[in-house]
């Protein structure tokens, strides 16, 4: 595409906060439009010919690097797509080529390396003439010409604004974006991506002034005095605590003016003792108005969350017959494998739920809540407790392995809190239900969410007593081991290596993250530079350094015990669980009954042994066409691409991509030809690193 065809495109007139004209042709929001349910009306790809789809173009999205995540759903706006690489750069291409058109690199001139953190795409807004692209790069948002690029001038400051502004009085700490705002009319309204331990800052919803940056409106997600929640935290916790905060992105309903947010745990995510109370609003759904950030309604669906349970992704607006009418709902999914659905205007559950009674912690300053909502329809997409008739049987030393470890942990399902022993967490940590969300047909009401079935294994270790003075291993061993490992390898992707960590970073910017935080890692800026810098030499050589300096006692911040999380593998690094480990559902909304489910991915070593259709972990969600098909990439192993008929299961098509597709898909047509385009990178794979790319595919010509 030449440039002047390029802007002639983007001359298209459109009303303001309206996103495009041209409807099917398009996948102009994340997730394929403001409802979130990832569907597209196309047909020219359909049930008859999906088997000829083949390779159309493909980017390179590397900047240069291997081993990257990748997890972005691409926009497509009157025939350019929008979409990140791998260190935040924002790319516009030719959506029928995958030629290059406009490159915006927001470390350019800023002597460092890009790559800080993870967004999952882009959001559009147009009037007239005026288009504009808003990315989120750590802590600041920009908006971007969607003709040239370039940052507007007249948003913020120089064309970005910084969002850990406005958050509270006090220290600015780090925040980033998860996934891109959503937009009504003039506003962009916005989440947050925070730490998962403190310090770190709440999570508030905000609205943004499209065109100068301003704030128009926030919704506290922790509650200050006088607001609705304030009596479920302690009196103080709005000055200390943080989190509750909507990373998984957000769905609208224009018509109604109603915007729905999902929210993830409190911080920390799993020691509650300074958040005493049901902690309202973490782990909700709240309906806000639009215009002014009202609350409506909300729903709380775990109280008191110390599982990090979070909302994983948008809620989708569905609409279902119930009692022979036609009901508007929203439909959400959770990391535990459950589906709630609520009527869309009042909040009313459209299925029974029922507060169970769980048992108390036995942790030291622990309060659990002593009841939590599970839906009785559906039933759970995931198993939902391990048991030793589940655990693996792929070799009798796995399973001999398995056995023993199950044995020393708890096992006891759902919302059995954390303790010093160990507990199992299951669906783990990832879910269950991830970020990549689920897809709704419209025309069928069926619902259509994958899974992961990995067992996760959570224990919490008291603090060490403060001391006069703290060797960097010990500071590490304090504040990092549980993430990354006693030994700094981590347990990728979720706990990235700190291994050859210069490798990756630059000395400055391994001080700067261990100082202000990055993504869901908090800052450690109050330990002081003597001590950060004792805490970067361990890691990068393994050696000790006397800080010096005396280590913080009690406060509403510090306490007395902090997490260790792992999965729960047999010695060879598999689910130490009998398969499926991974899942694709078909849900009928009308009715709550399964379509149908099967196993979705494998390991390639596995099934060249002969141990196929396992499924495996998998992470990016499926789309569903009017053409009658599903597609979905997400599984980590295989490295596959496939094409699902939507009504039975049945496998019509699959490809292997260069690297995992562990993303949404977006279809689009240009003209009169359909794309169905992935991200595709190596981060979470067991197999050789390779760059990261989007490769879109299409009939062949003429077909």
């Amino acid at each position: 595409m030449k440039f002047p065809d390029f802007v002639a495109l983007l001359a298209v007139a459109t009303l303001p906060g309206v996103v495009s004209t041209l409807g099917a042709q398009e996948w102009a929001v994340y997730g394929g439009g403001p409802e979130s349910i990832r569907y597209s009306s196309l047909t020219q790809i359909n049930r008859a010919n999906v088997q000829r789809l083949q390779a159309a173009w493909t980017f390179d999205a590397s900047d240069g690097t291997v081993g990257t995540e990748l997890e972005v759903n691409p926009i497509v706006v009157h025939g350019v797509l929008y979409a990140t690489t791998a260190s935040l750069n924002v790319v516009a291409l030719n959506a029928a080529t995958g030629e290059l058109v406009w490159r915006f690199d927001p470390y350019s001139g800023r002597h460092v390396r890009g790559g800080g953190g993870r967004i999952r795409g882009v959001a559009y807004w147009g009037d007239g003439q005026d288009q504009r692209i808003f990315v989120g790069v750590q802590q600041f948002l920009y908006a971007l010409d969607a003709k040239t690029g370039r940052p507007i001038g007249t948003f913020g400051r120089g064309g970005r604004i910084d969002m850990r502004d406005d958050l509270r009085p006090g220290e600015k700490l780090m925040i980033s974006l998860g996934t891109p705002g959503i937009v009504y009319k003039d506003l962009l309204i916005l989440g947050s991506r925070t730490a998962e331990s403190l310090p770190t800052p709440p999570g508030d919803v905000r609205a943004y002034d499209v065109r100068t940056g301003a704030l128009r409106w926030t919704f506290h997600t922790v509650p200050r005095p006088g607001e609705l929640g304030y009596e479920t935290w302690p009196k103080d916790a709005w000055t200390y605590t943080g989190a509750a905060n909507n990373w998984t992105g957000m769905s609208l309903d224009v018509q109604r003016g109603l915007v729905f947010v999902p929210t993830g745990s409190a911080a920390d995510d799993y020691y509650g003792a300074n958040r005493v109370g049901d902690d309202l609003y973490g782990d909700a759904l709240i309906a806000l108005k639009a215009e002014t950030g009202e609350r409506v309604w909300h729903f709380q669906f775990v109280r008191h969350d110390i599982w990090d349970r979070d909302l994983p992704a948008p809620a989708n607006l569905v609409s279902l017959r119930r009692d022979g009418r036609q009901i508007d709902a929203v439909a959400q999914i959770t990391k535990s494998g459950h589906v709630f659905v609520f009527e869309r205007e009042t909040g009313k559950p459209l299925f029974p739920i029922q507060y169970r009674k769980y048992p108390p912690s036995d942790v030291e300053g622990e309060v659990a809540a002593d009841s939590q909502p599970l839906p009785l329809v559906p039933e759970p997409f995931a198993r939902q407790r391990v048991t030793e008739d589940m655990l693996t049987d792929r070799t009798p030393e796995a399973h001999r392995a398995a056995l023993e470890r199950f044995r020393a942990v708890r096992s006891g399902g759902q919302f059995v809190p954390a303790s010093l022993q160990g507990t199992i967490v299951f669906p783990g940590l990832d879910g269950g239900g991830e970020w990549g969300g689920a897809a709704f047909d419209p025309a069928t009401s069926v619902l259509y969410v994958n899974a992961n079935e990995m067992a996760w294994i959570v224990s919490l270790v008291q603090r060490p007593p403060p001391a006069a003075t703290m060797s960097g291993q010990e500071l590490y061993a304090t504040h990092c081991a549980s993430c990354h490992g006693a030994d700094r390898k981590g347990t990728p992707p979720a706990f990235p290596s700190l291994r050859d960590l210069t490798d990756r970073l630059t000395t400055p910017e391994i001080h700067a993250v261990l100082s202000d935080g990055s993504g869901r890692m908090p800052g450690f800026a109050r330990l002081g530079s003597e001590a950060l810098s004792a805490i970067q030499r361990y890691i990068l050589t393994g050696e000790e350094a006397q800080t010096g300096v005396a280590t913080k006692g009690d406060s509403p911040i510090d306490q007395k015990y902090r997490v260790q999380y792992t999965k729960f593998l047999d010695p060879d690094g598999y689910p130490a669980l009998q398969p499926p480990w991974g899942t694709l559902s078909a849900i009928d909304l009308n009715t709550g009954k399964y379509r149908w489910k099967i196993p979705l991915g494998e390991y390639r070593e596995l099934a060249a042994q002969g141990m196929t259709n396992t499924g495996c972990e998998n992470y990016g969600g499926p789309v569903v066409t009017a053409g009658g098909l599903l597609f979905i990439g997400a599984t980590n192993y295989d490295g596959k691409f496939r094409a699902f008929d939507k009504a039975t299961g049945a496998l019509l098509w699959e490809t292997t991509l260069p690297a995992p597709g562990n993303a949404t898909p977006a279809t689009y047509a240009v003209n009169g030809r359909q794309f169905v385009v992935i991200a595709a990178s190596s981060g979470k794979s067991r197999a050789q690193q390779v760059p990261a790319s989007y490769v879109a595919f299409a009939l062949p010509v003429g077909q």
